[in-house]
């Protein structure tokens, strides 16, 4: 019960973060875009999205509960499911007018390369982060091997 509980704060700190930069970046392309006011059909729908894709995201990429997953396995289903949600929000909440296929072709072009971009983002920043601990284990194996050599 306890973890379930650490677990439920997690999610909802993720979550809350989630919305609160999707209702930034709404608000700057609102901006741009010249509307002076959000309507609550939209924040209904950030919502939604925040709550259900960061747990999406907390499941798929979490400590807790998926943790053997090959990593390319565990991004394109969480990238299937995340699509999911998506399509049929913007298709409920009228994102953009759906009646078009270029506009649905946008939507995907847009989503795709979003997701290309995080998910080479996180690789470089595992590649790099790797490279620094590894780094540092090789550090530490030499001390290690100094010490033992003094040792003897």
């Amino acid at each position: 019960m306890k973890n379930f509980l650490e677990g439920m704060k997690e999610w909802a700190s993720w979550a809350a973060f989630c919305f609160s930069g999707a209702v930034l970046i709404f608000l700057y392309i609102a901006v741009g875009r010249g509307q002076s006011e959000i309507a609550i059909k939209d924040i209904v729908s950030l919502l939604l999205i925040s709550l259900v894709g960061t747990f999406l995201q907390y499941l798929f990429f979490g400590p807790r509960i998926i943790k053997r997953m090959h990593y390319l396995l565990r991004l394109f289903v969480f990238d299937l499911l995340m699509l999911a949600l998506l399509i049929p929000t913007a298709y409920f909440f009228a994102w953009f007018p759906t009646d078009s296929p270029d506009y649905w072709l946008g939507f995907l072009g847009i989503y795709f390369a979003a997701f290309i971009g995080i998910a080479v983002s996180f690789e470089i920043y595992f590649k790099v982060s790797g490279k620094k601990y590894d780094g540092l284990l090789g550090q530490y194996r030499k001390r290690l091997e100094e010490s033992k050599s003094l040792d003897d």
